[in-house]
C-alpha cells in the first residue's frame, strides 16, 4: 500500500513549492461544571496541606483540622475526577481485544457490552453510594461536629457524576454505531 504525498502550491510564483503545510486549528476549551469544582478542591487542597505542613514544622503547633479535611477532600476530588475522566472517555481500559479485531459486527457487540458493563457498575456504585450517605449520618467526624453523611455525599455527588457522563459517553457512542477507528494512530485524540 503506497500513498501518494501532494505538494502544496506556493503561495507566490517564485516561492518553491511546499512539501508539508501546516494550518493553525482553532482551539476549542471547554468548561464543564465537575472541571471547576475539581480546580477548586485541588487548590483548596493543596493550600490545606501547605498550612499543614507549615504549622506542623515551622510553628511546631499542628492545626487538627488539617489532617482529617485534606483526608476527606482527597477523597472528594478522587470522585469528582473521576467524572472528569469519564466525560473524557479515558479512564483505563484494557483495549487489545478490540484493537487486534477487524471492524465489524463482533467487534461492534464487544464495545457495546463493554459500555454497558461501564454503565452497570456506574450505576451501581451511585446507588450503592446513596445507602452508604444514608448510613453514615449519625456518625460524626472526629474534629468537627459535622456528620459523615457530608462526607459521603461528596463521594455520591461524583459517582452520580460519572453516571451521567458515562450515560452521555454510551449515547455518542450509540449515535456512531460503537464504531472507533481501526488503526491505533486514528484512534488518538489531542486533548
Amino acid at each position: 500500500m503506497t500513498t501518494a504525498i501532494e505538494k502544496a502550491p506556493a503561495a507566490h510564483p517564485d516561492q518553491p513549492e511546499r512539501l508539508i503545510v501546516a494550518q493553525d486549528e482553532d482551539i476549542i476549551i471547554e468548561h464543564h461544571p465537575e472541571d471547576w469544582l475539581a480546580f477548586v478542591l485541588f487548590w483548596s487542597l493543596a493550600f490545606i496541606v501547605f498550612l499543614q505542613f507549615f504549622t506542623r514544622y515551622i510553628l511546631n503547633d499542628s492545626l487538627a483540622w488539617t489532617e482529617e479535611i485534606a483526608r476527606y477532600g482527597l477523597m472528594w476530588l478522587t470522585f469528582i475526577g473521576g467524572a472528569v475522566v469519564t466525560r473524557k472517555n479515558s479512564h483505563i481500559a484494557v483495549e487489545l481485544v478490540s484493537n487486534l479485531m477487524k471492524p465489524g459486527p463482533a467487534r461492534t457487540s464487544l464495545l457495546a457490552a463493554a459500555d454497558m458493563v461501564t454503565l452497570g457498575f456506574l450505576g451501581l456504585l451511585a446507588y450503592f453510594s446513596v445507602s452508604i450517605i444514608e448510613r453514615m449520618h449519625y456518625q460524626r467526624m472526629t474534629v468537627f461536629e459535622v456528620p459523615m453523611s457530608a462526607v459521603y455525599g461528596g463521594v455520591g455527588l461524583g459517582c452520580f457524576l460519572m453516571f451521567g457522563r458515562q450515560l452521555w459517553v454510551v449515547w455518542q457512542h450509540y449515535k456512531q454505531g460503537w464504531r472507533r477507528p481501526h488503526e491505533l494512530t486514528d484512534q488518538i485524540k489531542a486533548d
